[in-house]
């Protein structure tokens, strides 16, 4: 559905034209009927990429293509939903007016155009608002109908520029639910966001951006390391002299009376606290290993993206 390779974006900024590299060479390709996620720190080159898929700024170097067709041709552009960051709506406009106009840039029939707004505005949950000017709109409500409009006239991939941006928890909800209703559809869902537990939740593949480059691709499980982080054992009917003690000597947590939570970096130290444990006649609750997550990931990219500077 959507393939780049050796993607570039170079700008000239300043009185010098110094160098500025947004884009280094991206490879990559997103599936039919898959969610993809594109993750990266600001200024990582996620928005240049979304830019070049979109047409909307040339590549310096690089080809791209969307559906068959090269990217940021009238064909590709067709097959294309987007809802920026931050959608700039037409205020004096009702959500139902809007849509319409954005039907008709479509090229939508009047009566397919009132049958296309009650289906949306009910999928992202502003049936209730149809007829309110957006400028009554919370934030939480323009991000709803900005979604609205990025599927107006059934694209075959949807590009969502950090989608929960502005929603509280039931709306982010709602948004990932409208996202696997759109790939279980068939259609194709690429977004970005800095919202990592969204992205473990329902991408079947990530890329990470840093500093323009393509650091990592693939499916999560596949991305992050198996090894252990930390083994966290939570103990309880303990002695309170016991539970002092664990509390000051193995850097616990007290979680109530005679009870601790205790954080080991690896099997065999937690192994031996159990014992412990249960020799002093306690009770073991839970033993959970902590195992890298996309944060983690994320974070090691950035501090070897910060050595690669200092040198």
């Amino acid at each position: 559905m959507l393939e780049v390779r050796n993607l570039t974006k170079v700008y000239r900024v300043g009185f010098w034209g110094r160098r500025v590299d947004a884009l280094s060479e991206l490879t990559l390709e997103v599936e039919t009927g898959r969610i993809f996620g594109l993750v990266g720190p600001n200024g990582a080159g996620k928005s240049t990429a979304i830019k070049l898929f979109l047409g909307l700024i040339r590549p310096t170097s690089g080809t791209g293509i969307i559906d068959g067709h090269p990217i940021g041709s009238p064909e590709s552009r067709r097959r294309l939903g987007f809802l920026p960051e931050n959608p700039a709506l037409y205020e004096f406009l009702t959500a139902e007016e809007y849509l319409a106009l954005a039907g008709s840039l479509v090229k939508l029939e009047t009566k397919v155009l009132r049958e296309e707004a009650d289906r949306l505005l009910e999928l992202v949950g502003l049936t209730h608002a149809r007829d309110l000017a957006i400028r009554k709109f919370s934030k939480g409500m323009v991000q709803r109908l900005g979604l609205a409009q990025a599927l107006v006239g059934d694209p075959a991939i949807v590009i969502l520029d950090e989608p929960m941006s502005g929603l509280d928890p039931i709306g982010r909800k709602d948004v990932r639910d409208i996202m696997f209703k759109l790939r279980d559809e068939g259609r194709t869902v690429f977004f970005s966001t800095h919202i990592l537990p969204d992205v473990e939740a329902i991408c079947d593949r990530v890329a990470l951006l840093s500093k323009g480059r393509l650091t990592d691709i693939g499916r999560l499980d596949d991305l992050l390391s198996n090894r252990v982080r930390a083994v966290e054992v939570t103990a309880s009917s303990l002695a309170p002299d016991l539970a002092e003690r664990l509390v000051k000597e193995r850097s616990g947590r007290a979680q109530g009376e005679g009870r601790v939570l205790v954080s080991f970096p690896s099997h065999d130290e937690a192994n031996r606290f159990v014992a412990e444990i249960v020799a002093a006649k306690g009770t073991v609750e839970s033993v959970v290993a902590s195992r890298e997550n996309l944060e983690d990931l994320f974070m090691r990219r950035a501090e070897e993206a910060k050595e690669v500077a200092r040198r």
